[in-house]
């Protein structure tokens, strides 16, 4: 295939890292918003893109229930034309998800086939995305990330770091449980997908629903915990940070308990297996205190 790939999601975090391949190209507010879906029409067209990568998503999990129509504008409608026009020009699209489709009960790891209950409209939005890209006739792969944060932007990992420095206290939820994932490595996997797509042609197989996030496991307070100790090695003063239960920390949003994802898919289908949480942290913060200090 020939052309460049067009990357939705503006400055957001997995589409600045995947701005940095050649041949992409990146687009946000305002020439591509699906707020007012003439524009997802006019990129696609000036673009002429051989492939898409869908990075742009309505996020705010606790503003989106109390702002539902804008959630699902974003999470479910934009895909649904900009898969639609994939479909029309036979070219593959890569869609990002979430692990907030389902539940949070079950007590291992969640395989793609696993039942979806989401339990707010965050995760129903991004749900019925899902189906409405799959329904789409687009040749589509779904990806389902979790606990995304980057170097730069709004995160987890910045957040902390940047509270730590003034308050010499914190508590943190430990009681779910998740994948953390870095948008370099979500990144890098989307391009390996591109690559062997490049490669080899559409195949069957490529088809469908698939989950990718850093290998291992850990909870919000074993993250933040973690997140310090890389921070002292870079000098930082750091806070003591205490473990809280969810039941502690109301939201409007309700968040699963665990957010673990299998990604053995993933691995057989593409070879694909993202690098353990703990081994990325220690890079962006790394990265962090290098380039843009908290």
């Amino acid at each position: 295939m020939t052309g460049p790939i067009l990357v939705t999601g503006g400055t957001g975090q997995l589409a600045s890292a995947l701005a940095i391949a050649p041949g992409t190209h990146r687009f946000g507010r305002p020439n591509f918003d699906f707020d007012r879906p003439e524009t997802i029409a006019a990129v696609f067209r000036t673009t002429s893109p051989r492939l898409v990568v869908n990075a742009a998503a309505y996020t705010a999990v606790d503003a989106a229930e109390s702002d539902a129509d804008a959630a699902y504008r974003a999470n479910r409608d934009g895909p649904a034309i900009l898969a639609r026009l994939c479909a029309e020009a036979d070219i593959p699209l890569i869609h990002v998800s979430t692990d907030y489709v389902f539940d949070g009960a079950k007590p291992d790891p969640y395989t793609e086939t696993d039942p979806v209950a989401p339990q707010g409209v965050y995760g129903a939005s991004k749900l019925a995305g899902e189906q409405a890209v799959m329904a789409s006739g687009a040749k589509t792969v779904v990806l389902r990330t979790a606990w995304v944060y980057a170097a730069t932007g709004k995160n987890f990992v910045r957040t902390m770091l940047t509270v730590g420095k003034t308050r010499p206290r914190l508590t943190v939820v430990a009681d779910q449980h998740g994948c953390p994932t870095t948008a370099a490595d979500l990144g890098d996997a989307i391009l390996a997908i591109i690559a062997r797509i490049d490669a080899t042609g559409w195949q069957p197989a490529y088809h469908g629903i698939f989950h990718a996030v850093g290998s291992g496991a850990t909870t919000w307070f074993g993250l933040a915990v973690a997140t310090f100790e890389e921070a002292r090695r870079h000098g930082a003063n750091i806070p003591v940070v205490a473990p809280i239960a969810t039941a502690d920390w109301p939201t409007p949003a309700k968040r699963p308990m665990n957010s673990r994802l299998d990604c053995t898919r993933l691995h057989d289908v593409f070879g694909l297996r993202l690098p353990h949480w703990r081994d990325s942290l220690t890079r962006t913060v790394a990265t962090i205190f290098t380039t843009s200090p908290p």
